[in-house]
């Protein structure tokens, strides 16, 4: 078996690795391939004249083939010559982690290849969608930039828990969709329960907003002319039906900007609106400022807010470089600012993303709290260097008051104290008429004294991942496998006898004669054979071509819903 993960991505860290499966190539049946190629011929067909033009440069950079489905092992060799890489994954990931590998120059691609009834669109993400959408046109160094910049950027983005309810919905949703025999009503009460969770949300998260840039963007984009704009969203170029319809007037077009953030998406159905970009730039541009809105660059009590409502272990890193990795529970306040931050449980304390020595969550296994704001009693913190042993009163314009005896100090690169350790030590906030609230009292134990007067950044994540235990995979529904019936793989093996002469250019008259007599005796549901057959004896056998081509025209009578897809198929024979 293939391991998806190979020599090329040791650099992932271990929370994403474990995401990563094995792609199984063996997997892939010759319907499968055919379902690949299918799509992958009308793209190169039709996308030319509507696609950015770097989508089909790149087509030819990543080394996609139209006749085979890719193995991630041989587009990680391609890509790794661009500075990226490919992994396999199982479906929907949680949106933080995708855009982590994102940061990481690391192509997800699910694993698995939509069912022949949804060759047109499938809302579940398949390695048509990753593979043949977003690979070539990552071969654009500026689109690239951006998409390794999205996923720094998203990667540091607060979620809720609507967010995480609402991102199981989609993904159990995906999988119903795709799966083989799922009836019509599960289905139907699933859509509803991702409808009525997007109906709840009020205020969008950092997460739901920055995703709804990723999906006007990266998946579903359009460049260029507002009148007459490209198609560059991965989306869009894996989806054969969605390509040709967002281009017409039925589908609204947009100037792209920072509002989009707030347009939320249905996966379930084709886009109403589509968002336009200038070029590559306009995409940057917008994503820059939009994280200037973000906690990560905003910091102050908005960041500690949605640190606190993450009910996660998150980040806040005061003005002094220390990183405080915790969940966050309490920030008081005074005259409705900030004063003292609080963490309940295991808490880390870091400078510049490494934990500091003797101040992990062992340590500091009961939770912390610390005071923001200026300290007025003392003008240069480092005078402080001097009192070891001493008992000290520090004193903040908040109201906050501490004493204690200094027994330590940790000093930043710059030499600055960060950090000072108390014993006897309490923590006071004193407010006028009020009475005093206790914040924390020697008989707790030594107090451990971040210098900062301000939080300049949160993130939700531990500033030193090794801190904390990796947190394990926690999905609520898994892709379901059924086992193909007998009569389906005996259709498996007619496409991989046509599948064969194809690729060995040989044409075998009589046993595709035979093929095509099963076919039309035993398998009426099924079109893309006729077509493949179609295709083989054009030129070869006009009475096998003209008996196959009958067969399609009397499956169309029957389906009329799948017309343009035969019709589109015929229109490229070779």
């Amino acid at each position: 078996m293939e391991k998806s993960y190979n020599k090329h991505v040791p650099h992932l860290p271990k929370h994403l690795l474990q995401y990563v499966v094995d792609q199984n190539y063996k997997h892939y049946t010759a319907i499968d391939q055919a379902v690949w190629r299918y799509v992958m011929r009308q793209n190169i067909n039709y996308l030319p004249s509507v696609c950015h033009g770097s989508y089909i440069d790149g087509l030819k950079k990543t080394g996609l083939s139209v006749d085979s489905i890719p193995s991630m092992y041989g587009m990680t060799r391609i890509l790794k010559d661009i500075g990226w890489y490919a992994v396999a994954v199982d479906g929907f990931i949680p949106p933080t982690v995708f855009m982590e590998f994102q940061a990481h120059n690391v192509l997800v691609i699910a694993a698995d290849i939509r069912q022949i009834d949804h060759i047109g669109y499938t809302p579940a993400p398949d390695i048509l969608h990753e593979a043949a959408g977003h690979a070539p046109i990552i071969a654009d160094e500026k689109y690239s930039n951006y998409l390794k910049k999205f996923g720094e950027i998203g990667s540091k983005a607060f979620s809720s828990a609507k967010d995480l309810e609402l991102f199981n919905a989609i993904r159990e949703l995906s999988i119903l969709k795709e799966a083989p025999g799922i009836d019509q009503n599960t289905i139907k009460k699933s859509e509803d329960r991702v409808l009525n969770l997007q109906l709840a949300i009020n205020n969008l998260s950092e997460m739901a907003r920055i995703r709804n840039l990723h999906w006007w963007t990266v998946e579903y984009g359009l460049i260029g002319d507002l009148t007459n704009p490209k198609i560059y969203g991965a989306g869009l170029l894996s989806s054969i039906s969605e390509s040709v319809n967002c281009l017409s007037n039925k589908v609204k077009k947009i100037a792209y900007d920072i509002n989009a953030a707030d347009i939320v998406f249905d996966i379930t159905k084709e886009q109403p609106q589509l968002f336009v970009a200038s070029d590559f730039n306009h995409l940057n541009k917008v994503l820059d400022d939009f994280s200037e809105t973000m906690a990560f660059k905003k910091g102050g009590d908005y960041a500690v807010e949605l640190a606190i409502g993450s009910k996660s272990v998150s980040t806040c890193e005061f003005n002094s470089g220390i990183q405080v990795s915790g969940i966050f529970n309490e920030l008081i306040k005074v005259k409705k600012k900030g004063v003292y931050l609080k963490t309940h449980g295991p808490t880390a304390l870091s400078y510049k993303g490494k934990e500091i020595r003797n101040h992990g969550i062992h340590y500091h296994s009961d939770g912390f709290g610390a005071p923001i704001g200026v300290i007025s009693n003392i003008k240069d913190i480092n005078s402080y260097k001097q009192k070891l042993n001493e008992e000290l009163e520090i004193k903040y314009d908040s109201g906050i008051v501490i004493k204690g005896k200094l027994i330590d100090f940790i000093e930043n690169d710059r030499q600055d104290i960060m950090l000072l350790s108390l014993k006897h030590c309490s923590v006071v906030l004193y407010q006028k008429d009020l009475k005093p609230i206790v914040l924390f009292d020697p008989s707790w134990g030594i107090f451990d004294l971040i210098i900062g007067h301000q939080i300049i950044s949160a993130y939700p994540s531990p500033a030193d991942r090794a801190s904390f235990p990796m947190e394990k995979i926690n999905l609520t529904s898994q892709t379901i496998q059924v086992e193909a019936t007998t009569d389906h793989k005996n259709l498996e093996k007619l496409y991989l006898k046509i599948r064969k002469m194809r690729l060995e250019n040989t044409f075998k008259e009589e046993e595709v004669q035979n093929i095509l007599n099963e076919l039309i005796t035993s398998y009426k549901e099924d079109w893309l054979l006729s077509l493949e057959i179609c295709e083989l004896s054009k030129d070869k056998n006009i009475n096998i071509y003209d008996k196959s081509y009958r067969n399609l025209m009397s499956y169309l009578s029957l389906n009329p819903e799948n017309k343009q897809l035969i019709i589109d198929g015929l229109k490229i024979l070779k």
